[in-house]
């Protein structure tokens, strides 16, 4: 929602009701007998009317924190000395404050349960697999919010997976739970997904006299409509990140085929139709008519874009849109445009608990809370992302909702069938960063198709770093 007073208050007063208690059993600054400011004093502080204070002051009462002496004030119990809180640390990646309005879910959990105080760990979108198992090991996160291609990379063969199993949960999309499972046990709760779609100006499409996208648009037909609605120098037809993982495997995935190992692991790309994706990817990329030689650092970038007006059609998820859910173009959202088969990416952010963790039951309210009915309609009513529990997914908004939403929102539903993950494309995660390296250096001619084909049979064998992020 919209952030109006009104709206605001709840916030405001969970942030009293956090504050005061971290003041009693955290910091100490309110030993057991003394007393709390006055509520004239706590009214000015954080901004609430007297009916409000006087409500956050009787939840810490409930909680046996506090006790009201009549015409004096509010004091600390002796009962408080006795209470110790447990810090949670929940590793946590910098998007989720868009993606989920993480802050205020984890404020409320708090409110809920008074004895666990959560410290987030920031991950950059640049860390890749060994230094999350580091953290773990280390135990300097107790859960963590992972997203789906991080846990490919961990499930891959190696020592010993350091995540506790979860349950299954009947209300969740039961193919999210494949995105996290290895062995036939789930091992990340999920909590948003998203496919990857196309994002549209409606107002650019009006203009250049084209009909709007749907499902059956070929990439001939998007690129033929991406060069009519470009004018050079104010917009361009089509873009995206190159660089994205969750973008370039796309054309792979289109293209209904796996990489498969010869004898001695090496792989074959000549004669398929993978390679034909790579082709295509590389000659939108590469075309100045309608798609931009722009030095972007993120998926954002490209958005930022879309919300000025300067692109008509971007690759996206339904977590980027949460960047214009204020505000915005007037947009709407197609499935992808495909050669081959109408297939498109799926990503899934969840959360985990770390196995080396001393504060598994903490960590396990955590899980509890952000999978629960209640924590998820939160995600849909104040975000643009896609909850994983299917039935506030699908449900209805109320009329009094305002963010920006497209008017195909539910499209997630009808491309079910559709969904790819990176494993489909047969490849192991060193072998899939190895193949990034080198279509990136295709992408930009500093390699030839010869070249390409020569040194892809030896990825598997070969190195790289990964540049993992969050889905974008």
């Amino acid at each position: 929602m919209n952030t109006t007073r009104s709206n605001d208050k709840p916030f405001r007063l969970d942030d009293m009701v956090k504050q005061l208690r971290d003041d009693i059993t955290i910091r100490g600054k309110y030993a057991p007998g003394e007393f709390l400011p006055s509520e004239l004093t706590l009214v000015s502080q954080f901004r609430l009317s007297n009916k409000t204070v006087r409500k956050g002051l009787e939840q810490l009462i409930a909680e046996g924190l506090i006790e009201k002496i009549p015409r004096v004030g509010s004091r600390v119990t002796a009962e408080s000395a006795k209470r110790s809180a447990v810090t949670l640390r929940l590793g946590s990646m910098h998007s989720l404050e868009r993606d989920m309005k993480l802050s205020a879910l984890l404020g409320e959990f708090e409110s809920r349960n008074p004895d666990i105080r959560i410290e987030t760990v920031k991950f950059h979108s640049d860390y890749f697999t060994g230094a999350i198992e580091a953290h773990l090991a280390a135990g300097v996160v107790d859960a963590l919010m992972i997203n789906d291609e991080l846990f490919w990379q961990m499930s891959g063969p190696g020592g010993e997976f350091p995540l506790e199993p979860q349950n299954r949960l009947e209300e969740t999309y039961p193919f999210l739970h494949e995105s996290f499972s290895f062995g036939g046990t789930l091992y990340v709760q999920p909590l948003v997904f998203s496919p990857v779609i196309l994002a549209y100006n409606k107002a650019h499409f009006r203009e250049s006299g084209i009909p709007e996208p749907d499902g059956s648009w070929t990439w001939d037909d998007a690129i033929g409509h991406a060069v009519k609605l470009s004018v050079p120098g104010k917009r361009y037809g089509l873009c995206f990140y190159p660089l994205s993982n969750n973008r370039w495997p796309v054309f792979l995935l289109q293209s209904n085929e796996r990489f498969e190992a010869e004898p001695g692991g090496r792989y074959r790309l000549n004669g398929t139709k993978l390679l034909d994706g790579i082709r295509l990817y590389k000659s939108i990329v590469r075309n100045r008519d309608y798609f931009p030689e722009y030095l972007a650092e993120s998926s954002r970038d490209f958005v930022a874009l879309f919300r000025r007006g300067h692109a008509s059609m971007i690759m996206s998820t339904y977590n980027l849109l949460n960047d214009f859910a204020a505000g915005g173009p007037e947009y709407d959202i197609s499935a992808l445009p495909y050669r081959g088969e109408p297939r498109t990416l799926l990503t899934t952010i969840g959360i985990a608990v770390n196995k080396h963790s001393r504060n598994k039951a903490a960590a396990k309210l955590l899980v509890d809370f952000l999978s629960s009915e209640h924590a998820q309609r939160l995600i849909r009513e104040r975000t643009l992302s896609i909850p994983a529990m299917k039935k506030i997914a699908d449900s209805p908004l109320s009329d009094e909702d305002v963010l920006n939403r497209p008017a195909r929102f539910h499209l997630y539903r009808n491309i079910v069938p559709g969904y790819r993950r990176y494993r489909d494309l047969g490849l192991p995660p060193g072998a899939f960063y190895r193949l990034r390296e080198l279509i990136k250096l295709y992408g930009s001619d500093m390699i030839d198709e010869p070249s390409l084909l020569g040194q892809l049979t030896d990825i598997v064998n070969e190195k790289a770093v990964p540049e993992s992020g969050v889905p974008h």
